[in-house]
């Protein structure tokens, strides 16, 4: 089953670290291995060998450490962009490598998600998209004020909000093709198309441990807390 591997984006929000690399080659957690080793570790281990990786910014550094892929077990080809694509857009050019399910990751995310079980959840809704969905409580920043009748009766302070939210991990039919236009993303633009045009989004719900390395005080706090061992075992 082919896989498509989002490496494109610049990580500004992670400078000065991304002066030097892409951010999916930022080394992370104990054994100092790129971020993107570990997308790739989770892909194997759940069956999915067969990789393209769509990259732009220092492209070069990511097909430098990972070449072919033989390495590492797995079947690396590259999409190089030349400029910024979107997420949907990125795989739009690739549409002819695909001609079943196939599965879209983003390369700068720790996650170890059980793709077989998705991809099973997948098949049989019988849908052409399935999104992962990672159940999970943010706390807001302040505290909440409970009114009735001009009075509070209730505070509560930086409560804990639930929420099923989107990881940009998505397993599609090659139908999903007909709905992307260029330089497109998937959350703002296809599938508020899918669900216009009366297509059903299928819902994978997760709870293991998925992490967005965004900000440099994310990157550099995950950088010393994570035993990857343990995460991958």
């Amino acid at each position: 089953m082919k896989t498509f591997i989002l490496a494109g984006g610049e990580g500004t929000r992670l400078r000065p670290y991304t002066y030097k690399v892409p951010k999916p080659m930022l080394p992370i957690g104990d054994d100092k291995k790129p971020i993107l080793y570990y997308v790739i570790k989770n892909l194997k281990r759940n069956g999915l060998t067969d990789c393209i990786i769509t990259a732009g910014y220092m492209y070069e550094k990511i097909e430098e450490y990972f070449g072919d892929g033989s390495k590492f077990g797995v079947k690396i080809e590259y999409a190089i962009e030349k400029e910024k694509m979107n997420t949907a857009g990125s795989i739009l050019p690739l549409k002819d490598k695909v001609d079943s399910t196939f599965v879209v990751v983003m390369g700068d995310h720790i996650t170890n998600i059980d793709l077989k079980e998705m991809i099973e959840h997948h098949k049989k809704s019988g849908c052409i998209a399935t999104i992962a969905l990672l159940k999970g409580k943010i706390p807001l920043e302040y505290g909440v004020a409970e009114v009735k009748d001009g009075a509070v009766v209730k505070f509560k302070e930086k409560p804990l909000i639930e929420n099923l939210y989107n990881v940009a991990i998505y397993v599609f039919e090659p139908k999903i093709f007909d709905y992307i236009k260029e330089k497109e993303d998937f959350a703002k633009n296809v599938f508020p198309r899918l669900l216009e045009s009366g297509e059903k989004i299928n819902a994978y719900v997760f709870e293991k441990l998925w992490h967005d390395i965004g900000r440099v005080v994310d990157y550099e706090k995950l950088n010393k807390e994570l035993k990857m061992k343990e995460i991958y075992r």
